[in-house]
């Protein structure tokens, strides 16, 4: 048995169940990148063969892990490791580029791109007048396939004249076009999917996500953007460092 096997083994002299004993020490494989997002993990099987234990211990310890949202299950498939974004909250970053640092292939679909008239949240938040007309994008943000979030941007038209230009990078075509984002005021907290949230997110009606909702300011102090992200909740974390 090689150093990685050797250290999932439960020890039966603890008192801790050996379930539980795995399941900690594979969550601690996990974090630690042994596997890849999206990866295979070993047949429960395999667990059961290689560190001397019950079928039924490798189950209960891998039931422990889905519960938790590490691995999810496919059907006739086998056991996967979940992609998961742990996004700072120090840094402004769009999407793309968090996911590309991380090693992740980012991609979008599509679901809005519009012209219309500004709702009153929206006429407040990005001090328009009634009259003026905004962008709406709508779209399935997406980390090696799998929907992460979905997000909805709103622009004041004279930002961005042509909805259909954007590309993969909201935040890349504001700085092509002379108007990058320089600063954002964000605000999370935690919300229940709804009918449709939930239906392009491809979770059930409502389950708790976390709604991010950002205001994008230029360099001058004009407010140009506003975003609302469901964010799903088995797949993202956002961390903050505090310092004293």
């Amino acid at each position: 048995m090689d150093e990685r096997w050797q250290a999932l083994k439960p020890d039966e002299a603890q008192s801790t169940p050996l379930y539980l004993q795995f399941a900690r020490k594979l969550a601690e494989a996990i974090n630690a990148g042994w596997w890849q997002a999206d990866e295979a993990l070993p047949s429960e099987r395999t667990f059961s063969d290689e560190l001397g234990i019950s079928r039924v211990t490798a189950r209960k310890a891998l039931d422990v892990l889905l519960e938790q949202g590490l691995i999810r299950r496919r059907h006739g498939s086998g056991t996967f490791i979940t992609p998961r974004l742990e996004q700072p909250l120090s840094r402004l970053t769009s999407f793309t580029e968090m996911l590309k640092q991380k090693g992740f292939e980012p991609s979008s679909v599509w679901l809005e791109r519009s012209i219309a008239t500004p709702t009153h949240d929206e006429v407040i938040k990005l001090g328009l007048s009634p009259t003026a007309q905004v962008v709406r994008l709508k779209r399935q943000r997406l980390a090696d396939g799998v929907v992460m979030a979905i997000e909805q941007s709103t622009l004041p038209l004279a930002y961005l004249p042509d909805p259909q230009a954007v590309g993969s990078s909201l935040y890349a075509w504001l700085d092509a076009a002379g108007h990058p984002v320089v600063r954002a005021l964000q605000h999370i907290r935690a919300v229940n999917a709804g009918a449709e949230i939930a239906a392009v997110a491809g979770i059930k009606q409502g389950e708790a996500m976390l709604l991010m909702t950002r205001i994008g300011y230029t360099a001058d102090n004009v407010a140009i953007e506003l975003t609302d992200t469901w964010c799903r909740n088995d797949y993202y974390d956002f961390v903050a460092e505090l310092r004293r």
